[in-house]
């Protein structure tokens, strides 16, 4: 499985300004995950085993990421959803996933991205970090 070519978030902001609901649009926010050095362990739990990632094998379910998608739209003022995740062998540096998230205001659109990167990285996607130590 080879990883794929990242978006062009230009653009995607181009289309995304040129939908039909873009006028109720007022803020637009953007992740960009990436392959860090940093195990996930280390980071957000504290645990330091001394280790250090040197790739990751990344996938997804697509029905899920769909399912998550349909639901980020349900939430209060959210019109745009865009996600691109990445697969296969990723190395340090590497994009993981990209998210486009636009709504009517602030707390709608920061509500919503947290939402459902959570979402993705919880429940539709296996990383697989490969060490070193």
């Amino acid at each position: 499985m080879m990883k794929k070519q990242p978006p062009s978030i230009d653009q995607w902001l181009k289309e995304a300004k040129a939908h039909a609901k873009a006028l109720q649009q007022g803020m637009f926010l953007v992740h960009n995950g990436v392959v860090r050095q940093t195990p996930k362990a280390k980071v957000r739990q504290g645990i330091d085993d001394g280790s250090t990632v040197k790739g990751m094998v990344f996938t997804y379910d697509a029905a899920k990421v769909e399912a998550a998608i349909a639901e980020t739209y349900k939430m209060d003022g959210i019109f745009h959803v865009r996600v691109w995740l990445n697969e296969g062998q990723l190395e340090l540096g590497d994009d993981i996933m990209y998210v486009l998230i636009g709504g009517d205001i602030r707390p709608h659109v920061v509500d919503a991205l947290q939402f459902l990167v959570e979402k993705i990285k919880s429940e539709c996607v296996t990383e697989i970090e490969q060490k070193s130590n």
